[in-house]
């Protein structure tokens, strides 16, 4: 019986993580346009998403996954996939979004279910997708491509669409991630909330 129940619930996990691997797959390529700019996505809506909703450690499995299947060639990225994706200068992110599916996850799980709790993993994985993409880009400009570039450059091309677009996507995934734990989903489980057997 016990052993079945296991197996159910890792069932469960991977279907969620599942589940959560390509709603960031789609996100790369919802595109919202920005007058006089360019666009943002929603990914980092859904790399959220899975923390707030799956924990840590499943947002962070579920995010992993991604990344893993645009490294093997499915071209889910937002520039295509493939392994050579690593020396893109925007590479870090992605890795950074797996962290961050992480952080978030893992406040949410420590913390009472609150908009403001909420946004504050989410602030926590922002912080973390831009500290690892910010750092990753650097070393990839100034080593691989022998394109010098200072720390201060690279921040400063996060504005004015990249790092406000993403802070607000902060303030939508709070608000829906609060309201989606009020509902009360099916494959919410407050008890084992974050758990890889679930």
């Amino acid at each position: 019986m016990e052993q079945t129940a296991v197996k159910a619930l890792s069932t469960k996990t991977l279907a969620l993580c599942g589940m959560f691997t390509a709603l960031v797959a789609i996100g790369a390529f919802i595109q919202i346009p920005v007058p006089y700019m360019d666009y943002f996505t929603l990914q980092f809506f859904f790399v959220l998403l899975a923390g707030i909703l799956l924990g840590g450690k499943r947002g962070a499995l579920a995010v992993g996954c991604y990344v893993a299947l645009g490294l093997i060639g499915i071209p889910i990225f937002a520039a295509g996939g493939g392994i050579s994706y690593i020396f893109r200068p925007s590479f870090g992110y992605l890795l950074g979004f797996a962290v961050a599916a992480f952080v978030t996850g893992t406040i949410c799980e420590k913390r009472k279910n609150s908009y403001g709790n909420f946004l504050l993993a989410c602030l926590a994985g922002f912080a973390v997708t831009y500290l690892i993409g910010i750092f990753y880009k650097y070393m990839i400009l100034n080593i691989y491509a022998d394109t010098p570039a200072t720390l201060a450059v690279i921040i400063l091309s996060c504005f004015p669409l990249d790092m406000p677009g993403d802070l607000v996507l902060c303030l939508l995934a709070s608000g829906v991630g609060l309201r989606i734990k009020k509902i009360g989903l099916p494959f919410m489980d407050q008890k084992h909330a974050g758990g890889l057997r679930e």
